[in-house]
């Protein structure tokens, strides 16, 4: 039997788009028939067929005109929006190691794209009285790691809180909200960290994976997500196979969030 999620035809915007869980999420909307445009700070080195990249730094207010500018300009408005942007460089070392620098970068990075996107797109989704926003928060928000997440944890409460709030204000006039909160991703940066921390301990690849699940107090299911799995389970939420769903956040993480 086929399971038509019934997106073909659709605009989405995403961002963070060319690697990781985002350039995942490209792929599965392009793939189920959505007309895709994706940010990054630079534009990709091998582009996918018809996707549209806009290069920008979204971390400003500035980048974020820029792409709602081009996304206005290109459909006028989109049915989609996936924001994926997120991270950090925070150095370790807890608390002390924050300035108030390192603390407006994560806001910046990980919460303030977010909401000016939602700021300057959703105007157009409530005209048409339908779309769907889509916030990729982070189970950090629940587990923060002191020794080198507290900012990008706090960050990624704040658009988790965020989310909720625009989520009540916005669904009953058609426009869904969600959150979608991954674990360990193995990403290229995650494997990248977990091949340097294998190297500083002595070990293999395999090796520094379990030094990384350990920090995270161990996930039952045995390993990280993969992206693809990320961006199955948001092409589903995005699609009208999903329409009853509104509000509420979605954790995959192999179960490492120890609590109800």
């Amino acid at each position: 039997m086929s399971f038509d999620l019934q997106l073909q035809g659709k605009r989405a915007l995403v961002t963070g788009g060319t690697k990781g869980v985002g350039a995942a999420v490209v792929q599965g909307l392009r793939d189920a028939g959505v007309q895709v445009m994706a940010t990054a700070r630079s534009a990709p080195a091998r582009s996918i067929g018809d996707v549209i990249h806009v290069a920008a730094d979204l971390s400003t207010a500035e980048g974020a005109a820029k792409v709602a500018q081009s996304v206005l300009d290109h459909w006028g408005g989109v049915d989609i929006l996936v924001n994926v942007l997120g991270g950090s460089s925070a150095p370790g070392g807890g608390f002390a190691a924050l300035d108030d620098a390192r603390w407006f970068a994560e806001l910046n990075q990980n919460l303030m794209p977010a909401v000016r996107l939602d700021r300057a797109l959703l105007p157009a989704m409530l005209a048409q009285g339908s779309g769907v926003i889509v916030h990729v928060s982070s189970i950090q928000r629940l587990l923060p790691l002191p020794e080198s997440t507290t900012a990008y944890a706090a960050a990624k409460a704040a658009l988790s809180t965020y989310s909720k709030a625009l989520s009540k204000e916005v669904t009953p006039k058609g426009v869904r909200v969600l959150r979608v909160s991954p674990g360990w991703v193995e990403t290229e940066a995650s494997v990248a960290l977990a091949e340097r921390l294998a190297d500083q301990a002595g070990t293999d690849y395999e090796g520094g994976k379990r030094i990384i699940m350990q920090s995270l107090g161990g996930i039952p299911l045995g390993r990280p997500a993969r992206p693809q799995e990320v961006a199955d389970l948001i092409t589903f939420l995005v699609s009208p196979r999903a329409g009853s769903i509104s509000g509420s956040e979605h954790l995959i993480d192999g179960g490492t969030v120890p609590t109800v």
